[in-house]
């Protein structure tokens, strides 16, 4: 029992520890991409707590063993604390919903979800520029005389990414209460609006390749 209740004590001083070193991270600290924010504050809190634990060794009845299994504990709890509470709100169209619901008195017409979506949420979360940043941070793009670019990391995972779609997301998926495969394959019917497609020098933007004009 009194193995339990240290495990536990440690896991609740974790959470205090990571939920105050993010917020002073977030409060205070310039952050980049929010994600790799949030895992950053989580391995930190996650190294400092496992080694409380094993500095206080003499004062617990924890073994070593036990010590580290809690170690691992902490960075796997962490890393479900960034990717589901701060990178989810972050991103969430269905956080957006809510939260665009709640600042028009609670309703909104269905018929005007699409341009809340398209002339709201596009300008309010500055979504372009967040994405752009995100995906630059990850070198999964480039942008070279304002085109931009996939890099062979962003054309591998993008080739991942649709195959996952097409062969392993729902194939009766219900769309306001139509069951479709439209989602396995979005750009099945998709009509570019505009010749917005570019190719600048690919030689020094990806590394490889021939220059093409627009």
């Amino acid at each position: 029992m009194m193995k339990i209740a240290e495990a536990s004590t440690a896991c609740v001083g974790f959470t205090l520890l990571l939920l105050s070193i993010y917020a002073a991270h977030m409060r205070w600290v310039a952050v980049d991409v929010v994600f790799y924010a949030a895992l950053a504050d989580a391995a930190l809190a996650a190294v400092v707590a496992t080694a409380l634990l094993f500095a206080l060794r003499s004062r617990i009845r924890l073994s070593s063993f036990e010590r580290s299994l809690l170690g691992v504990i902490f960075f796997l709890g962490g890393y479900g604390f960034a990717i589901s509470v701060p990178t989810v709100i972050d991103r969430s169209l269905s956080f957006y919903l809510l939260e665009k619901l709640h600042q028009r008195g609670g309703g909104i017409e269905e018929a005007a979800m699409f341009s809340v979506f398209v002339d709201e949420y596009v300008v309010e979360h500055r979504l372009i520029d967040v994405r752009l940043t995100e995906q630059i941070e990850s070198g999964t793009i480039k942008i070279v005389e304002g085109c931009v670019l996939l890099t062979d990391k962003g054309r591998r995972i993008a080739g991942f990414s649709r195959w996952f779609r097409q062969n392993l997301l729902p194939r009766r998926r219900q769309l306001l209460g139509t069951y479709s495969d439209a989602l396995t394959d979005p750009f099945r019917f998709s009509v570019a609006r505009a010749d917005y497609a570019c190719f600048r020098e690919t030689t020094n933007a990806m590394g490889a390749g021939t220059s093409n004009p627009d």
